[in-house]
């Protein structure tokens, strides 16, 4: 197919490089009022979408280099996936509580589907182990008892009174995400290069 063809050229994986450079510096950006009020043992677990980018630029990297490295894919993966996936279900919440969708929230879903995608799409292409799967579980899950159990989950004020719901949810969420890392270590093809 034509289109996964496109996934492999050089030109592709270097506007996809630079694209996921600038979402990462901006998504740091994005963070940097929660950052400022974060304590320094937290810091590497607050910006989970910007630091899920910076995964996907190692991977890229790895591409374009032909030096590939299957914990980074598996963290990258999955944290593209939840985190992706998750930014889009915050902002459609905020919509369903009665917060009316502004620009802001359409560039937030759109882009952070798009990370979602970019996570999934390159999945035959992934040279993940089991126990890349393993650390990767453990990234996702560390994530959710720091943001749940801890309080250091990104701020939406609006969605602040279903806070249970939300990190409940969210532990589903990285169960799903783990699972489908599983399934792309399973179907992962060692023929297959970028």
């Amino acid at each position: 197919m034509w289109f996964f063809t496109i996934l492999k050229e050089k030109w592709f994986l270097s506007t996809l490089l630079l694209v996921n450079i600038l979402g990462t510096i901006y998504g740091y950006y994005w963070y940097g009022y929660q950052l400022q009020q974060t304590p320094w043992y937290f810091l590497p677990f607050v910006p989970d979408s910007p630091t899920a980018c910076l995964f996907f630029v190692f991977v890229l990297i790895g591409f374009l280099t032909k030096k590939q490295s299957g914990l980074f894919e598996a963290l990258a993966a999955g944290s593209l996936f939840k985190y992706g996936i998750w930014a889009v279900g915050m902002n459609l919440g905020g919509a369903f509580v009665g917060i009316p969708l502004d620009s802001t929230n359409y560039m937030l879903i759109f882009s952070h589907f798009g990370m979602a995608l970019q996570g999934i799409l390159y999945a035959p292409y992934y040279k993940i182990k089991e126990w890349h799967v393993g650390v990767a579980a453990l990234w996702l899950l560390h994530n959710e008892i720091i943001d749940y159990v801890f309080g250091m989950m990104p701020t939406y004020s609006v969605l602040e009174p279903y806070e249970q719901l939300i990190g409940y949810l969210t532990f589903w969420l990285s169960v799903i995400t783990i699972l489908i890392l599983w399934r792309m270590r399973r179907h992962s093809n060692q023929s297959n290069r970028i």
